[in-house]
């Protein structure tokens, strides 16, 4: 047991690897010649799960749109417009007030073009946009060049014959994707992977890379993080143990390991034997959950209208069970068949089935704990997330039964399941009550509804820790109470708790952060009535510009890697950026600067750099400002944030779409804390 356990973290870990380079889109392009001298430039995508890319034509105001660019067009010329072609999804879009039409899993996107002259020369592209829930890619180019005789030309016409002939190795030759770059497509400028530099002044080293700088702050919030979520985990298995589905069933275990044995030795071997498989079955329960739906699935599940609003009514069912209004239980001819097996069984195999029962029998009561934690920790985007989170909670629930199993009389001493169990119960029912209304709030955003805004989601939680703090004080009776139930001091203190939580909410219908519990919380900008209005305005959108003016003023620097097109960007300066707190600390302690990925102002020459081995155009200002985001920092998604020096070195580690406020402060607070030192 031991041994799959190891196998099983080990396969855990090897998932663990993360990067801040992605590339979610893989694109091919080719060249398909048509009839009457006609052809067809395709760009065919692969997209990633999670991924979207956006369809053409979709407005200024919108997204990146696909749009088809030529650089060079010597003997063709473009008919018409770029034709996206597959699966279209059109979606209203609250933050954009408009309706976004994108592609998921594949795209095609078709240009055809006219032959002019008897031989062609094209240098193309096609440029595009991609996000997922959390990150936008920068607009993205593939790159076509092709050359080559033309069939069908007027200007052939007088060698039909020898056109004809020449057609077919024209389409080979066609279809190859050359990429290439002539000398009078673009004013060049031979530079290497660091070389934009050339671009600000000689005696600054801003554009050096601090890739590695920036990764050394980052290793520790990564392990950090992984802790929290085993301690998360751990506090659910704990919980569990408390609830009325797993306590009966510790009489049970001891019954079951009294009678196999009186050797101390072996009782014990078993006893831990018991407890591996235990964390084994649940730690497997979360593998195959993720391997199944998969990491990015689960991440996107997090998200989905649909799953949010059946995840909310499946907590509401709990929730009633819980007061009292019916029971939950599994078929127990299942529970049964397998407690039978496991008394005629021997050896191992009568253990494991044993701990299997316990999942069975206590799963009504365990199942949404478990599901709240794998969706919670899903969005972590790794399938060791989940493991660790599983591995926690199974931590948790096994060591009592495996104490139990060891030392029988360890029974004596613990507490009798009476009323004390439907205060748990019932306790459980109103945390579960409040978090519905969190995955309802999840679906609310993303239809746009407004059923849910933060004033009206802070009056429900008002209400239910209010009503929490009234049960416990036994002004409240549920069914399954004992009605001459008093008031205990554990009771006392917890009730004391709950109302005053539910009195520290109460400024939050006037706008107050409520920096506890804003990652729950509707975002800010869906308040109507908000007395704690909070602008941040960029000093500068210029990288050389900004740095120079944060150096005069003896401040750091926070760069905002953002697009007009990034939705995510958005929905963070509308949920994190008008915090109080946050347009503090921004606009007095850090001079901003927002660099658009996608701003398409040209530069005043276009400059040829070598990334990579590869040779890139860079033609806007957003070109320049995604290629300083690769090649300084290592990452190309936005939004991105990073905290620099006023000689570009890194302060802190680096943020990307996380709507807790708390941590953006914390972050922002470290990098200050850095720059003083």
């Amino acid at each position: 047991m031991k041994k799959v356990l190891t196998l099983l973290l080990m396969l855990g870990l090897s998932f663990a690897a993360f990067a801040q380079m992605v590339d979610p889109v893989k694109f091919s392009s080719k060249l398909e010649m048509l009839k009457d001298g006609e052809a067809q430039i395709v760009f065919t995508g692969k997209i990633d799960d999670g991924w979207h890319v956006y369809s053409t034509n979709l407005g200024n105001d919108g997204p990146i749109s696909a749009t088809f660019n030529a650089v060079k067009m010597d003997g063709a010329e473009p008919v018409g417009k770029l034709t996206p072609k597959g699966h279209e999804i059109s979606q209203f879009d609250n933050m954009f007030g408009m309706k976004l039409r994108f592609f998921e899993k594949s795209v095609t996107f078709v240009q055809k073009i006219k032959f002019t002259k008897p031989e062609y020369s094209i240098n193309c592209y096609l440029e595009y946009g991609a996000c997922n829930d959390e990150t936008c890619m920068p607009p993205t180019e593939v790159p076509f060049t092709g050359k080559g005789k033309s069939p069908a030309v007027a200007a052939s016409a007088e060698k039909p014959k020898v056109a004809d002939a020449a057609a077919p190795a024209t389409e080979e030759k066609a279809e190859e994707v050359v990429e290439e770059t002539t000398a009078d497509t673009v004013a060049v400028a031979a530079i290497e992977n660091d070389s934009v530099a050339a671009v600000a002044s000689s005696d600054s080293d801003l554009y050096r890379p601090v890739i590695n700088e920036l990764k050394a702050y980052e290793d520790n919030p990564v392990d950090s993080s992984l802790f929290y979520i085993f301690l998360a985990g751990f506090a659910g298995g704990f919980l569990a143990l408390l609830t009325p589905c797993v306590w009966p069933i510790i009489p049970m275990t001891v019954s079951f390991f009294l009678k196999r044995n009186k050797e101390r030795s072996k009782a014990i071997r078993e006893a831990v034997t018991y407890g591996i498989s235990i964390v084994v079955i649940y730690v497997v329960l979360g593998l195959v959950v993720t391997l199944l739906f998969g990491a990015s699935a689960l991440n996107a599940l997090s998200t989905n209208a649909i799953f949010n609003i059946f995840f909310c009514l499946l907590l509401v069912v709990f929730a009633a069970s819980f007061f009292g209004a019916f029971e939950i239980t599994l078929p127990s001819s299942w529970s049964n068949k397998i407690d039978e097996k496991s008394e005629n069984t021997s050896g191992l195999l009568s253990i494991f089935l044993m701990a299997f029962t316990l999942t069975l029998v206590s799963f009504s009561c365990t199942g949404p704990i478990i599901g709240f934690l794998l969706v919670a920790v899903s969005t972590q985007g790794s399938i060791l997330s989940p493991t660790i989170g599983m591995l926690g909670f199974a931590i948790a629930l096994a060591i009592p039964f495996t104490l139990f199993a060891m030392f029988p009389s360890l029974l004596k001493s613990a507490p009798k399941s009476g009323g004390w169990m439907n205060v748990v119960k019932v306790v459980l029912g109103f945390i579960e009550l409040a978090f519905a209304l969190k995955f309802l709030s999840v679906a609310d955003l993303a239809y746009g509804w407004h059923i849910l805004d933060r004033e009206v989601f802070l009056c429900l939680w008002i209400v239910i820790f209010g009503l929490l703090g009234i049960y416990l004080f036994g002004w409240l009776k549920f069914p399954h109470d004992d009605p001459d139930h008093r008031t205990n001091v554990p009771q006392f203190f917890i009730g004391m708790i709950s109302l005053a939580f539910a009195i520290y909410m109460i400024p939050g219908l006037w706008g107050a952060p409520l920096k506890a519990i804003s990652a729950f919380a509707p975002p800010m900008n869906t308040q109507d009535f908000n007395l704690h209005k909070s602008a941040v305005e960029p000093k500068s959108h210029d990288y050389e510009e900004g740095m120079a003016m944060a150096k005069a003023k003896g401040l750091p620097v926070m760069i905002d890697f953002t697009g007009f097109g990034c939705v995510n960007c958005r929905k963070m300066e509308a949920a994190v950026w008008t915090d109080p707190q946050v347009a503090s600390v921004l606009n007095e302690k850090y001079v901003l600067i927002s660099l658009y990925v996608d701003d398409k102002t040209p530069l005043a020459e276009p400059v040829v750099v070598n990334e990579n081995g590869q040779q890139r155009t860079l033609r806007t200002v957003g070109d320049k400002w995604s290629y300083l985001q690769r090649v300084k920092f290592g990452a190309n998604t936005q939004p991105f944030y990073v905290l620099i020096d006023n000689d570009g070195n890194p302060l802190n580690g680096s943020r990307s779409y996380d709507e807790d406020i708390q941590k953006y402060l914390d972050f922002l607070q470290k990098g200050l804390d850095n720059y003083k030192k």
